[in-house]
């Protein structure tokens, strides 16, 4: 029997039983074709390997990112991800699609189609995410339909305003809802429901989301499961509680993990989904258990039902590990051709100019003035309360809190206080939108820091101390076409330069990793506590996390769905 390769005496991961068994492997035109006791006095092969003990195992599969994430091409993801043994993975681009509507989608497929790694994007759903942000593009039904009439599509991205969908029957959230169940009934609809339980949670379900990935109970993840949601766990919902109820309770069908976002600094530093997978392992997950939820799970969830798997006709994606609770991967294979060896060179060429020339010209912003971060209070008292968000180490959910400050000649004298000015300006050229707040607990003590990397709108936000940081950081920023820039007394700590779209840096991986972890120093220094200062930096902006955040059009109460005022009204 002819054959392409031939791999025996393997520890092979059987997923239908989860156990492991002492087999050979044959492939042929990619795909598995046999697994079993016979080998070479059976198979003719072009290749032989000897696995020689060596565990196999699917290739990694992750259903739930953003590869914007990580700031990089997914020409430089797709890298990334194979020497971590992730083989194949669902992106939704709304980073890019806030930016640049329909187009952004469009061109990250495109860099998609020529990697190593199967890229299957989710359209974005929420884009803007809220009526209350200015974004550089739109995802309309109209685009929704251009999407799955001309790419391959997995699903519909994550339904994030979902106070919306329960309280406005009318919304664009619920007219794109109401598209996509009578007109593609099959396609899957995946959700961001973070602590909904009991009729919220059920009215969401109702409007046919099917799955969460936000941070998991497990109280909520009973409610979810009970009503037939699949779960998605990143490693914020790793907790012991977490994990014990799904290593000891038969809900194996009913999760995943995925990663959602990763810093390029913990993606070259720790690595991707193959941390959740060693994680979850030591935590007391059965090795079986969290191969199944990185491999099987996943692929179902999403219909993959050409991979997750080592069976004959199924795709040859497969990763060989010395030690099997450590996750040691001495080699990956995708489609039956060995991509990645440990023992040898693995090496990124970093190609520029990937995308239209437009996407590095989308900041479209005056340089800004000291002035500009001056806060004018229309008033003759001498002191004013107002709202304060608060920012806490362990989450990326911020909390309102008020407090009264000092006003001199109509100006907050917000440098004297012990928050820090967050403003944020609209910079696609549309209306010059401002805003502003304070923000205190674990943030900035000194310094300034200013990013277009700020979710989803992606606007210019600027936190800092005083007025000549905050006005250096911005304006290194915009010079720069996006990025992120540290501030401390008047000189530059660390620069990220993202130049595409503001959000995107085109260099290999481990560069963009240094910058960031070089950035993540400059503003620990600062004095902001976090366990990812960066995404808690970004998700001030981001209108759909609770419970106080800031766009254009102002503070936005998240939980209740509105714009509030900065001075709270009758005091």
């Amino acid at each position: 029997m002819q054959v392409d390769t031939l791999v025996l005496n393997g520890i092979v991961f059987n997923s239908y039983f989860k156990q492991f068994r002492k087999e050979n492997i044959a492939i042929k035109d990619g795909k598995f074709f046999y697994i079993g006791k016979k080998g070479k006095e059976f198979f003719q092969a072009k290749e032989t390997v000897d696995a020689d003990g060596k565990y196999i195992i699917p290739g990694l599969i992750d259903i739930h990112l953003h590869i914007e994430s990580t700031m990089v091409t997914p020409a430089t993801f797709s890298y990334g991800l194979i020497k971590n043994g992730v083989t194949t993975i669902v992106p939704e681009p709304h980073e890019m699609a806030n930016v640049f509507g329909i187009a952004g989608v469009k061109e990250m497929i495109k860099a998609s189609k020529n990697e190593v790694v199967d890229m299957f994007y989710g359209i974005p759903s929420s884009v803007p995410a809220t009526a209350m942000e200015t974004t550089g593009g739109a995802i309309e039904i109209e685009d929704i339909e251009e999407l799955l009439q001309t790419e391959s599509i997995k699903c519909l991205g994550e339904i994030m305003n979902y106070y919306d969908v329960l309280t406005k029957p009318d919304c664009k959230t619920n007219q794109i809802l109401d598209f996509v169940r009578s007109n593609y009934p099959e396609l899957i609809i995946e959700g961001h429901v973070p602590k909904l339980l009991d009729d919220e949670l059920q009215g969401i379900a109702f409007a046919g989301v099917g799955s969460d990935h936000t941070h998991q109970t497990v109280e909520g993840m009973m409610e979810r499961i009970a009503i037939g949601m699949f779960l998605e766990i990143q490693e914020k919902s790793m907790t012991k509680e977490v994990i014990d109820y799904l290593s000891a309770n038969p809900v194996k069908e009913h999760f995943c993990f995925v990663t959602d976002d990763v810093m390029a600094d913990s993606f070259q530093r720790r690595g991707h989904l193959n941390v959740l997978l060693k994680k979850a392992i030591a935590m007391g997950m059965s090795i079986e258990d969290a191969i199944y939820a990185c491999t099987y799970t996943p692929a179902q969830r999403m219909r993959m039902y050409d991979r997750g798997v080592i069976a004959p006709g199924k795709i040859a994606d497969f990763v060989m590990v010395s030690n099997v609770a450590d996750f040691s991967i001495d080699a990956v294979y995708k489609n039956g051709q060995k991509v990645f060896e440990r023992d040898l060179p693995y090496v990124q060429r970093a190609v520029s100019k990937q995308f239209p020339a437009p996407f590095y010209e989308s900041v479209k912003l005056a340089p800004l003035k000291a002035e500009d971060f001056e806060v004018p209070i229309e008033t003759e008292k001498k002191s004013v309360t107002v709202r304060t968000i608060h920012v806490q180490n362990g989450s990326t959910f911020t909390e309102e809190r008020q407090d009264t400050l000092a006003v001199e000649a109509g100006k907050l004298q917000w440098m004297n206080s012990a928050y820090c000015l967050v403003k944020t300006f609209e910079r696609y050229g549309k209306n010059n939108n401002q805003a502003h707040g304070l923000i205190g607990g674990d943030i900035l003590k000194k310094g300034a820091v200013a990013t277009t990397y700020s979710h989803d709108n992606h606007n210019l936000l600027v936190v800092g101390k005083n007025k000549a940081d905050m006005q250096l950081a911005a304006n290194e920023v915009i010079k720069n076409q996006g990025g992120i820039c540290c501030v401390y007394n008047g000189k530059i700590l660390s620069m990220v330069p993202l130049p595409v779209g503001g959000i995107l840096s085109e260099e290999p991986l481990e560069v963009i990793a240094s910058q960031v972890e070089e950035l993540t120093d400059a503003l620990k220094s600062l004095g902001y506590e976090h366990y990812n200062v960066i995404m808690s930096l970004s998700t001030l902006s981001l209108p759909v996390s609770p419970a106080l955040k800031i766009t254009d059009h102002g503070l936005i109460a998240v939980n209740e769905g509105k714009v509030v005022s900065f001075e709270v009204l009758g005091r």
